[in-house]
């Protein structure tokens, strides 16, 4: 008997210490990197992302249900079209000005806890648009606006970081697809609304869905956080580490790749926001659509990013984030191109669902692994610098739309996009190291 005890002891301490279990393991094809196969889900773990997604979708959904009233309230104010690139540079400004703060109250509070209340904060800030009543006045509640927006944005992509490392499975393409069926809905619906209520009806009632959602999903974050992080057993969380976020300022090539990864969000950012702030008016001012068909303009290209961010985890794993971000940001050129200076309506809405497949999971690739880099201090860096593309992006388009016309202005999406595609390019060689390992799931984020 003490002969088999041992025998059992031996057997034990060497299945604890094999680190990794070879039929779980490959080779990737595609970056000759190591990868880990995805680990068991149970349902904890799916409460969790759900959750997540929700956020990732009311998020959309208030951003598109704020877009889509864009020309209302910009008659409303009487604006021109410069005035009006100011005033919508209160979003981006105030996104960017919160982004690392929010870095901040995620390393102390949780990510989870500052998604709930930037959720919040996000669809109580809604109300506030159609108040004002000139150009000034809606600047200044846009930037409490986009504080509410970039905060959420930091929190929930943090959150996503997270739990991407704990499922080991390249997923973050599908959160950002809730974003994008949030803004495809909000869009749609507010095309149909557009004609019949008011800018202040129809934001309160997107306020008033904001609230319940978040006080739903955030109830099941905060309580299956707890339960993941401490009591989840480790046959469910697979065999990855909870997440130590890397210091604020961590010198090196990683940091050097997270600037990276935020240079490639920044120029997919100013074409979002550029397609969100001004593709309704390019329909409704240069091609002559009604508003309601103004307002779908937005929503097929929201359609084409949910299309093509559903598709995200199989083209990464199949193809690799190098070759996923380059031919993207070549597609969303040749789109742009189309859609910015196609002479019919239709001709534009090809080329906005051409742009938004292309853009579809760029941004999110570069996030992730910023984020897998750098923990949350990654994401908030590549956040704030993807973010200010859409700081760059409204009065960058004013300005020209009132020098050369708002077809032309919109050719710097296009511009913007090839250099996001050169970019991953040139940088290729980054994704064959640890980093990208940990980026597609396979490792863990911030060590």
């Amino acid at each position: 008997m003490p002969t088999l005890n041992k025998i059992r002891t031996a057997l034990t301490l060497n299945r604890a210490h094999t680190p990794t279990d070879l039929s779980k393991t490959s080779i990737s094809p595609h970056s000759g990197t190591e990868t880990t196969a995805p680990g068991p889900v149970g349902p904890r773990l799916t409460r969790l992302r759900v959750a997540l997604t929700a956020f990732f979708a009311v998020d959309g959904f208030l951003f598109a249900g704020w877009v889509v009233r864009i020309p209302a309230i910009k008659a409303q104010t009487g604006a021109g079209a410069g005035a009006l690139g100011l005033a919508l540079l209160g979003v981006s400004a105030g996104a960017v000005a919160f982004m690392m703060l929010t870095g901040r109250l995620c390393r102390r509070f949780g990510s989870h806890a500052v998604t709930i209340a930037s959720g919040a904060a996000l669809a109580l800030s809604i109300l506030l648009p159609p108040l004002a009543r000139s150009a000034t006045a809606l600047g200044l509640v846009l930037l409490v606006f986009g504080a509410a927006y970039g905060s959420l944005n930091v929190a929930m992509n943090s959150a996503a970081v997270e739990l991407i490392a704990t499922l080991r499975r390249p997923v973050m393409s599908g959160f950002h697809a809730a974003f994008s069926l949030g803004g495809m809905i909000g869009a749609g619906l507010g095309g149909l609304v557009a004609g019949h209520l008011s800018p202040a009806a129809h934001l309160s009632a997107l306020a008033g869905c904001g609230l319940v959602v978040t006080a739903i999903a955030g109830t099941v974050l905060l309580r299956e956080r707890a339960r993941a992080g401490a009591a989840v057993p480790t046959e469910e969380r697979g065999t990855a580490a909870p997440d130590r976020p890397r210091r604020p300022g961590t010198p090196g090539p990683t940091r050097r790749l997270v600037l990276v990864f935020g240079v490639i969000a920044l120029c997919t950012a100013y074409g979002e926001g550029a397609l969100a702030d001004w593709g309704a008016l390019h329909l409704s001012q240069d091609l002559a659509a009604t508003p309601g068909l103004a307002a779908a303009g937005y929503a097929v290209f929201a359609l084409a990013m949910t299309i093509g961010r559903l598709s995200g985890t199989a083209i990464v794993e199949r193809f690799g984030p190098a070759r996923a971000l380059v031919t993207g940001g070549a597609t969303a050129t040749a789109g742009m191109l189309l859609g910015a200076l196609a002479p019919t309506a239709w001709g534009a809405y090809v080329g906005f669902a051409v742009a938004g497949l292309g853009l579809a999971n760029i941004f999110p690739i570069a996030i992730a692994r910023a984020g897998a880099a750098g923990g949350p201090d990654g994401v908030a860096v590549a956040s704030t610098i993807g973010y200010g593309g859409m700081l760059l992006g409204p009065p960058a388009i004013g300005f020209l739309a009132e020098a050369w016309g708002l077809p032309v202005a919109l050719t710097t999406v296009a511009l913007l996009a090839s250099v996001a595609a050169l970019i991953a390019y040139l940088t290729r060689g980054a994704h064959r190291n640890g980093v990208d390992r940990s980026a597609t799931g396979s490792g863990t984020p911030g060590r």
